[in-house]
């Protein structure tokens, strides 16, 4: 069970980091994903906490972020350092760990792999993975109405379609794939493959 969080206090202290489109985004994944862990039996609290603050570094200016992952401790791998972008989920992690008290294992965790994905992610990071892709205010994946039905059946179905989506999408941009996504991908597509066998 979560611990007794005051969220709605969390959320007025985070809209004054982020951007307003950042913001209703955020409330997005915020409820997508106390729906998705309610209806697969996780603790809705952590998934909702988690939500709320999954996106909390987004907003940080890039060059800052490479600044504050170096400050602290942060290790970045080479497209990470690249794209420094990318470095929000595990500054995002951070920042609910040192401004917002937040110190559950699960729910850091679950930020800090909502970009990239990870190999056999727990229920919740999968669950923060997936909000963030499906949640109302996203229309650019071709695959997302079915994406979203599958969502709400097979959590790990659903992250094998997600990368699948992810992969092709920045192969068709030539960008720089990070390995952490592509061993993610390589796990899901196991699983994908071991029960249609």
């Amino acid at each position: 069970m979560a611990e007794a969080y005051d969220i709605e206090k969390y959320s007025r202290k985070l809209k004054k980091y982020i951007d307003e489109n950042r913001y209703f985004h955020t409330q997005g994944v915020r409820f997508t994903a106390a729906s998705l862990a309610m209806a697969h039996g996780i603790d809705y609290r952590k998934a909702e906490l988690a939500g709320l603050l999954h996106d909390s570094a987004k907003c940080i200016p890039d060059t800052k972020k490479l600044r504050l992952c170096e400050k602290n401790g942060i290790a970045m791998s080479d497209v990470e350092r690249e794209n420094p972008f990318l470095l929000h989920a595990k500054l995002g992690a951070y920042i609910a760990e040192e401004k917002y008290d937040v110190h559950d294992p699960e729910i850091l965790d679950s930020i800090r792999s909502h970009t990239t994905g990870k190999p056999a992610m727990t229920p919740l990071e999968q669950i923060i993975f997936i909000a963030d892709y499906i949640e109302p205010r996203r229309n650019k994946s071709p695959n997302l109405a079915a994406i979203r039905r599958m969502a709400f059946r097979d959590l790990d179905e659903t992250c094998y379609m997600i990368l699948k989506d992810m992969l092709l999408f920045l192969q068709s941009r030539s960008s720089k794939i990070d390995p952490t996504t592509m061993e993610a991908f390589n796990f899901y597509e196991e699983v994908h493959e071991d029960r249609r066998d």
